[in-house]
């Protein structure tokens, strides 16, 4: 149990640290490039942020399945991934394109990890309330038609036991909307790093599998729900053999 809680208190204090490293500079890239839809340049310094603080975690081991779109640098998709853990954004920054992120209102306020979304140009959104999703879709929009893709749990939050949740429509009404694909990804391992509840971040072996796109083209407003339950199917499909191979380390 020692040893548990001095790595836990060690990884606290490694991101702490990381955070406090990167923040000027991703200040300086939020202030210029302020005006520019996809946030690419900030985000980019967003996703070196997570990937030296798994590269510096002892506890952590990650890796990436799968093959992206050929066209994702320049064409915006709607990714999808199942919520497994606080980790998952750590293990989803080594995919290998960018993304803007939406993220519940309230972690924006958190010191040091809020600053780094804010200034990373993540999008809040407080949810239950009207003219937040409205705010949000907006962005998400204007960052898809300029060509970067947007990164959503449809979940919404993480389950108690692991299993898989019902989603919600927000992101596939998004997907129809802009006239893209969504993007499933499959998240296997992280709940080891940080079960919910959990106060430490254990040691373990995670991966990310980026499965094969879903087109949008022709699809209405009335077809969210089938465009909803296909992808959580190709997640709920994928997951339990990536389960078999990456878990506790």
């Amino acid at each position: 149990m020692a040893k548990h809680v001095l790595t836990g208190l060690y990884t606290y204090a490694e991101f702490g640290l990381c955070v406090l490293a990167f923040l000027p500079a991703m200040a300086i890239s939020s202030a210029r490039h302020r005006g520019d839809p996809t946030q690419r340049a900030p985000g980019r310094w967003m996703r070196r942020l997570g990937r030296t603080t798994g590269r510096l975690t002892p506890l952590w081991r990650f890796a990436i399945e799968g093959t992206p779109p050929d066209d994702i640098a320049r064409s915006g998709y709607v990714v999808v991934a199942n919520h497994e853990s606080q980790a998952d954004p750590f293990l989803l920054s080594w995919l290998p394109f960018d993304m803007r992120w939406v993220a519940k209102e309230e972690l924006f306020a958190q010191p040091l990890t809020g600053w780094a979304m804010r200034f990373g140009g993540d999008i809040p959104l407080r949810r239950g309330v009207g003219e937040s999703v409205r705010e949000m879709m907006g962005e998400c929009e204007r960052a898809l038609a300029g060509g970067i893709s947007v990164m959503m749990f449809p979940e919404g939050t993480r389950s108690k036991d692991g299993e898989l949740l019902p989603f919600k429509d927000g992101a596939f009404d998004l997907a129809i909307r802009a006239g893209v694909p969504v993007l499933p990804v499959v998240i296997a391992g992280t709940r080891a790093m940080r079960p919910k509840h959990s106060k430490w971040f254990g040691k373990a072996h995670a991966c990310a599998k980026i499965l094969a796109p879903i087109p949008t083209r022709g699809l209405v407003a009335g077809d969210v729900g089938a465009l909803r339950e296909r992808a959580r199917d190709a997640i709920a499909a994928a997951l339990p053999e990536l389960r078999e191979r990456y878990g506790r380390a």
